[in-house]
């Protein structure tokens, strides 16, 4: 089997894209179509392990990917990565900024130290490496950056420090769009809404318990899939989207919009999800739903 994508065999043919946070979730199954479409993939994260199995999925599969192990918090660390990157592949065509991570918990009892742990995970993070991808490479032959953000137009309660970097990459996005377009440089965003991913079952306690609930506040009244995910990310790095840049698109089934003084209907037409990667799986937590 293989990556049953919307988009053309040879759209990124010879090309190189890095995706970071590549070792599992929405970053596996982008790095699984883009390698389907022809792109050299770059695996980046901290733990090797995933990254290689991830690397060795798309070689069973037919594709092209290697990966580098790096902390994209440590400024030193992302300039020697990009640096080797270019060495050994050549001009860096796209940067899917995907890597990320937070906890729940009331903004009361986040220290100081968690709450700066998130942002520079989230945000310092994606910020060192657009830079450095810009510096180092398109700055001198264009290019396009996709960075990840997440449902937090309405704040992020529960989870404030990941909706205070995700908002601070927002803007990002629009500044670095602004400034680099000079040099053929896009870059936009995708912020998901509730995905099945294997990151829903790394919560536990009461978050957990309410996973399985998540569809009834989606207009669509569904969970979205890694694979919508994907497609957009592919398609905002495609030469389709090549007069977007400092936008970013919701994938979230409307679920961000309108409030609670507007009820939400039952289900009456199905709305039929889209599900391209052939390696998917059904998280632990959404499995007998």
């Amino acid at each position: 089997m293989a990556f049953d994508s919307i988009f053309k065999a040879d759209l990124f043919h010879e090309q190189t894209v890095i995706v970071t946070g590549g070792g599992s979730g929405i970053g596996r199954c982008t790095a699984h179509e883009l390698a389907a479409l022809g792109a050299h993939v770059v695996l980046v994260g901290r733990k090797p392990e995933k990254l290689q199995d991830v690397a060795r999925e798309i070689t069973e599969d037919g594709g092209r990917a290697t990966c580098q192990a790096c902390d994209i918090r440590d400024e030193e660390a992302v300039k020697a990565l990009v640096s080797q990157i270019i060495e050994a592949h050549g001009p860096i065509h796209g940067l899917v900024n995907n890597a990320g991570g937070q906890y729940p918990s009331p903004l009361a009892s986040i220290n100081q130290k968690g709450f700066e742990t998130v942002l520079r995970t989230n945000l310092v993070g994606g910020f060192l490496m657009a830079r450095e991808v810009f510096n180092q490479s398109m700055s001198k032959h264009g290019g396009a950056i996709v960075n990840m953000l997440a449902d937090m137009w309405g704040g992020m309660p529960g989870m404030g420090h990941s909706g205070a970097a995700r908002s601070g990459m927002d803007n990002f996005t629009k500044t670095a769009a602004f400034e680099w377009g000079y040099a053929g440089v896009r870059v936009n965003a995708v912020a998901p809404g509730w995905i099945a991913s294997s990151g829903m079952d790394t919560y536990e306690g009461a978050f957990k318990a309410v996973i399985p609930t998540l569809r009834e506040h989606v207009p669509l009244k569904r969970i979205g899939t890694e694979s919508e995910v994907s497609a957009a990310i592919v398609f905002l790095l495609s030469p389709a989207a090549a007069f977007i840049s400092g936008s970013t698109l919701r994938i979230d089934g409307a679920a961000s919009l309108g409030s609670r003084a507007w009820p939400l209907h039952k289900a009456q037409s199905a709305n039929a999800s889209f599900n391209g990667f052939h390696r998917a799986y059904l998280p632990d937590v959404l499995k007998g739903e």
